[in-house]
């Protein structure tokens, strides 16, 4: 109510305490509920296996989707569907070079996407054995990306693939064998191209340290990276039964993923029932509403996997195999 002044006068509040015996119960054991004892996990005993451990998880979350989607990357696999790996430099930096490989020479895994700096690390992982740098060491003096052997090789093999007609991925494998790198036996360029393997490459201009080289040729980064979009696109363009994997990527792949599926769709292509699944530290929009969630919309599956993909990768990576042993 409103005093004469104008202003409002609150009303006063009830505080005795209120009255529960008359609240309105029910039996539990009528009640649904989403978690009972037959859905806990199982002690594991020593030398168990993998398949032990899948079947010992509880009946949550996770514990169901990691192992379906074990199963729907193995049912692919066996009806000769891709299996397509989009992933960010991350993947590289912490060592699953040498699974990732394996899972190639294996005929598992039919094509991988990388950005811009996936290039750079692989690249410096086939000629030198090492790669990413104390950026905060080198940022003060200017000096942070500013490694000539890897501005020289990337660019070079930029500049040479857009003056074949060829795509970025193609280019730097190509170029990597060329030269014969010591450690190309752990790089995956190198190892795609000789197995013949596709790899595509979507650069961001101005996000990764080759674009500071003098060596840098915007146009030829500009035509390798287009050309692999359309390579990209005939890739999703037959998705349809397969999985695409995210791994690390955040912004970029997502984005290149979505663009890619709705121009295959839009050229009629049938590309509707498929799996997808992200990996990722934490949940990130682009990649759970991209990759997960808005693809699938009308049919198939998306999931997301939380936790470090130098755990989440090797166990992901095992259990498929151990799967497919079946």
């Amino acid at each position: 109510m409103r005093s004469f002044s104008g202003e409002v006068k609150a009303e006063k509040m009830k505080t005795d305490l209120i009255d529960l015996s008359q609240l309105n119960t029910y039996s539990i054991h009528d009640r649904h509920s989403k978690v009972t004892v037959d859905d806990f996990a199982r002690p594991l005993q020593a030398g168990a296996t993998v398949a032990d451990l899948l079947a010992s998880l509880p009946r949550q979350l996770l514990g169901i989707d990691f192992p379906e989607l074990v199963d729907k990357l193995a049912a692919s696999h066996r009806a000769g569907k891709p299996i397509i790996v989009g992933m960010g430099a991350h993947v590289i930096k912490v060592g699953l070079n040498p699974l990732l490989i394996d899972l190639m020479e294996k005929k598992i895994i039919s094509a991988i996407a990388l950005n811009g700096a996936g290039i750079i690390h692989d690249s410096e992982i086939a000629m030198a054995g090492c790669t990413s740098e104390e950026v905060e060491q080198v940022l003060g003096a200017g000096e942070f990306g500013a490694a000539k052997e890897t501005g020289e090789v990337v660019n070079t093999a930029t500049n040479r693939g857009a003056a074949a007609g060829i795509g970025l991925g193609r280019a730097m494998g190509d170029y990597l064998l060329e030269q014969d790198f010591p450690y190309n036996h752990l790089s995956l360029l190198a190892c795609a191209r000789r197995l013949n393997v596709p790899v595509t490459v979507h650069v961001a201009m101005g996000t990764d340290i080759v674009h500071i080289h003098p060596s840098v040729d915007g146009a030829a980064i500009g035509k390798t990276s287009h050309d692999d979009f359309r390579l990209f696109c005939t890739l999703v363009s037959q998705l349809e039964g397969g999985v695409y994997l995210n791994i690390g990527s955040a912004v970029l792949l997502p984005e290149v993923f979505l663009k890619a599926l709705t121009v295959v769709r839009n050229l009629g292509y049938e590309v509707a029932n498929f799996t997808t699944a992200n990996f990722d530290f934490i949940r990130h929009y682009r990649p759970m509403t991209n990759v997960v969630n808005r693809p699938t919309a009308g049919g198939g599956k998306g999931y997301h996997i939380t936790g470090h993909h130098e755990l989440m990768v090797p166990l992901l990576i095992t259990a498929l195999l151990d799967r497919l042993e079946e």
